[in-house]
């Protein structure tokens, strides 16, 4: 079968397609048919040895996939073969079949393609998470996104219109805002252009965001965190401009407020029955039509490099999807 492979660190023009031997379900385990693999800003950190969870090579970028069960170990039940599911890895998912723990699983429901499936857990469960569990958001609060374009970000955008709340959409330039519109954004700052800190007083009517959704980090971030709210609740979700900041602690005691790290993942898997709930609450409003996740690209596995590179030089808005 094929897989995309990453034999040696660095950045997506090492990412080969090269023949290897189909896996074969364990006890407890299937194995999944790929119909599509999601990539995300920290598979450009993975392949070069940036991240925190450090694969044996050769390893395979994308963490979540959705497709079909080709076969099952010993010891599993519920599952069949040629049922779809969704599966989350945390790599190798850029092959044609993939292993995963069966009670891992989770059954796409009808009308909801590969497509759109295979990107909901990551961007959407650490959004869903974030905003709910971490941030206590409210129906009727306000929710500023600083990279609102990306695939985490459009995810935040509209699991916060989903809970209620007002949306306002940070991002670089004028056509990411337009994305972020199509969304549901209520409001838009182009922070390249526009002073991030006064621009949020001023469309909070001088109050500040109660909460903060950041996926970008860098200069971004302490500017941001000084227009937010009394007892506002700022989410460090990630830090795509590669600068990780450093921000004085006067600013939480002064306003109150609350920095909140999201680290879905790690939350997944000490906390599964919730985290399964988020994720079939996300496809059951994907079923309905009520999220309508945006797919930047859909790429073939042997265009693998080009789907790495446009996350790799901030091109995305919204989700890019590798169709083995």
């Amino acid at each position: 079968m094929k897989a995309a492979l990453c034999r040696e660190f660095g950045g997506p023009e090492k990412i080969t397609v090269e023949d290897i031997p189909e896996p074969k379900a364990g006890p407890g385990e299937a194995v999944v048919r790929v119909g599509a693999a999601a990539l995300n800003f920290f598979d450009t950190l993975v392949i070069r040895d940036k991240y925190q969870h450090k694969p044996a090579m050769p390893f395979s970028p994308g963490a979540e996939v959705a497709g079909t069960i080709d076969s099952v170990g010993e010891g599993v039940s519920g599952l069949e073969t040629g049922q779809r599911v969704i599966a989350y890895l945390r790599f190798n998912g850029c092959r044609e079949k993939v292993v995963a723990a069966a009670d891992s699983l989770i059954p796409i429901p009808e009308g909801v393609s590969d497509e759109i499936a295979c990107g909901v857990t990551i961007t959407y469960g650490t959004a869903f998470h974030g905003l709910k569990d971490r941030g206590r958001l409210e129906a009727g609060q306000s929710v500023a996104i600083l990279g609102a374009s990306g695939g985490a970000g459009l995810a935040a955008l509209e699991i916060a219109k989903r809970l209620g709340a007002r949306v306002i959409a940070c991002a670089s330039s004028a056509d990411k805002l337009a994305v972020c519109a199509d969304h549901g954004a209520d409001e838009g700052i182009n922070y390249a252009a526009e002073d991030l800190k006064a621009r949020l007083r001023e469309l909070t009517g001088g109050t500040g965001a109660d909460v903060i959704y950041d996926c970008v980090g860098g200069d971004y971030a302490e500017p941001a965190f000084r227009s937010i709210a009394w007892e506002g609740r700022y989410l460090v979700v990630g830090f795509a401009a590669g600068k990780i900041p450093k921000m004085p602690l006067n600013l939480p005691l002064l306003k109150s407020a609350d920095i909140a790290g999201v680290f879905w993942g790690a939350w997944a898997e000490r906390e599964p029955n919730q985290n399964r709930a988020n994720i079939e609450q996300v496809l059951a409003w994907c079923a309905a039509g009520e999220l309508t996740p945006h797919i930047h690209g859909v790429y073939p596995l042997g265009d693998i490099v080009e789907a790495l590179s446009v996350i790799d030089n901030r091109q995305a808005k919204g989700k890019v999807v590798v169709k083995p």
